[in-house]
């Protein structure tokens, strides 16, 4: 990989309590920070006069009357504020990433299919240009639905930045490092990690070892929230101290710069004379984080039957239908198969679910061959799958001693809604033909003789 020195400049605190490395702990905790002290308001979120001569300005994540226990927002201490940031606009054309409705005539999405990963270009790609769309679900205009992308980054975006009004980001790096510089804070992200970017936040990104590649579920819906545990309890899955949110850092910059916003799946850009990345301070529960999938601590059988894949949900998105998520986050890493008498690998199953996958790194177990570090597979809607032979043969005679599962981290954008293919998914990148194909050798069993199996 190719190291690449970072451009941002952004002003921090040299120290601030409570945080890890620029970090503070807790997912939807009301935070608050500030890079100069005495720049946060004490008792009141907007004085008559702010210190430094900032702006205070809100950003609601939420309608301002949504459940306590859903609302949303930060207000942020800032040089300038966001009416600054952005002046008129033209639209431009960025090709290669789509949002629903997005469904072509001539391409059949119905169907179980898998990529080889898709290769680097030769081509400068920043974060814009190097978005490739896979598969779009739902209406972004009815803010319902997602899309499932691939990123190619090898440059960073200088004197530009970029928010989408359609959606929040949960980005999955599968190779390269990448720098978040956003408008609440520096969020730094490698493999094995993701992050998530709300709607409405000014975000640049930067290349810190290249080239990078990785997964971003965009998601039009509700945010994501960590699920119920129902029954499990308070502990286990994912821990809301594991997420950690920037410190408060700023840019004071004045240079010709871009903003390019994501509005109703069209892409418009203006053009103001600073960088946009300019809150001094910031309180509230509406910021950007980033999670360890490491710290993962997955939940399975210790006596027989293999649960529900749901029992390795991350995060979800909820819809209006109690339980039916807009899409959930779903983690495979290493861990304990233990359960006795059981079919251990996920069972074949036909499902009411949209289930995109992909492999961070290492081997799925259901899928021991041609699932690699950067595929994807696509089992859409009430489209039966599961093992092939040789993983369901390996699992139907294997000795049922516990088995450690290492070397393994994939993942699921679950949906409630069919998704379908893009262009770019169907004709240009790596189809492997051929992946239908390898259930054809599963055999018939039947023997119809009492106590045979």
């Amino acid at each position: 990989m190719n190291k690449v020195t970072p451009t941002s400049g952004l002003q921090t605190a040299s120290t601030s309590i409570g945080t890890d490395e620029g970090y503070m702990p807790g997912f939807g905790n009301d935070f608050e920070t500030e890079a100069l002290p005495g720049a946060l308001p004490k008792g009141q979120n907007s004085p008559q006069k702010c210190e430094y001569g900032l702006y205070g300005e809100q950003l609601s994540g939420t309608a301002f009357t949504a459940p306590n226990h859903q609302n949303e927002r930060t207000w942020c201490y800032r040089i300038r504020p966001s009416v600054k940031h952005t002046h008129r606009f033209e639209k431009i054309d960025l090709p290669l990433w789509k949002s629903a409705p997005n469904i072509e005539p001539d391409i059949i999405s119905l169907g179980q299919y898998r990529w080889d990963p898709v290769p680097h270009s030769e081509d400068a790609l920043t974060w814009l240009t190097g978005m490739r769309t896979m598969t779009t679900a739902g209406d972004v205009n009815t803010q319902t639905g997602m899309a499932s992308h691939v990123y190619l980054v090898t440059q960073s975006m200088v004197d530009a930045y970029f928010y989408s009004a359609d959606s929040e980001l949960l980005i999955v790096p599968q190779e390269g490092r990448l720098r978040f510089c956003t408008e609440l804070g520096v969020i730094d992200l490698e493999p094995q990690e993701i992050a998530i970017i709300p709607r409405g936040l000014v975000y640049r990104v930067e290349v810190i070892e290249g080239p990078c590649r990785g997964f971003v579920c965009e998601n039009y819906g509700q945010k994501f929230t960590l699920p119920d545990r129902g029954p499990i309890g308070a502990n286990c899955m994912a821990n809301r101290r594991d997420f950690k949110a920037p410190i408060a850092a700023f840019e004071d910059r004045e240079t010709p710069s871009t903003v390019t916003v994501k509005w109703c799946g069209q892409f418009h850009q203006t053009s103001i004379g600073h960088s946009p990345l300019d809150v001094v301070a910031w309180h509230g529960n509406y910021a950007p984080c980033k999670y360890d999938l490491r710290n993962y601590c997955p939940v399975g059988a210790v006596l027989f039957d293999h649960p529900d894949p749901s029992i390795f949900t991350v995060l979800t998105a909820p819809s209006g239908v109690a339980g039916t998520a807009n899409i959930d986050f779903v983690l495979f890493r290493d861990r304990w198969n233990v359960a006795e008498n059981t079919f251990r690998p996920p069972w074949y199953h036909k499902n009411i679910m949209s289930e995109l996958m992909g492999n961070i790194c290492g081997i799925y177990d259901a899928k021991p061959k041609g699932f690699v570090p950067g595929g994807i597979s696509l089992h859409n809607m009430m489209l039966p799958h599961g093992p092939d032979k040789n993983a369901f043969e390996g699992a139907s005679n294997a000795e049922l001693k516990p088995e450690y599962l290492a070397n393994t981290m994939s993942f699921m954008f679950e949906t409630r809604f069919p998704q379908h293919l893009t262009e770019f998914a169907a004709k240009k990148a790596p189809l492997q033909d051929d992946y239908i194909d390898c259930w054809n050798d599963l055999e018939k069993k039947f023997d119809g003789t009492p106590g045979v199996k």
